[in-house]
């Protein structure tokens, strides 16, 4: 059994959702020596999430940002944490909401995604910077 961790850093996005797939597995070192596995991938941010969704079609991604705005909407005159802006308390809701990790598992080398599976970040914060995630591979 073969363990493995790094640091992944995903360039800034504009706030929404983004596919990361291969930006995150051209940073990946080690993948293709497994055969069967497991990776783990946690963002070390509160106002980020990642999840597994639609890789093809790009309107999934832009619905998905329209309807967390309507469940979690910006100026809310009752949140309290606003010293970063009127879209921090929102960002750190949304990040908890949709979750700080993902584990899909490896096979021959790739990822066992399904063919319209994608990694997919959601930036909730208007103006972020780069993401960190800690990547962990386990398998043989």
């Amino acid at each position: 059994m073969m363990w493995s961790q790094q640091r992944l850093i995903l360039t800034p996005k504009s706030r929404g959702y983004h596919l990361v797939t291969e930006e995150v597995i051209g940073q990946l070192e080690g993948l293709q020596d497994i055969s069967i596995g497991l990776l783990h991938l946690f963002i070390q941010h509160t106002s980020a999430s990642l999840t597994v969704n639609e890789n093809a079609d790009p309107t999934v991604r832009l619905d998905m940002e329209t309807h967390i705005n309507k469940m979690v909407p910006d100026n809310m005159a009752y949140y309290l944490h606003n010293y970063e802006g009127a879209d921090d308390m929102p960002a750190h809701i949304k990040a908890s909401l949709i979750g700080s990790n993902i584990t899909i598992p490896i096979s021959d080398g790739r990822l066992a995604l399904g063919m319209w599976q994608g990694i997919v970040l959601g930036e909730h914060r208007n103006r972020a910077g780069s993401r960190l995630i800690i990547a962990t591979l386990s398998g043989q």
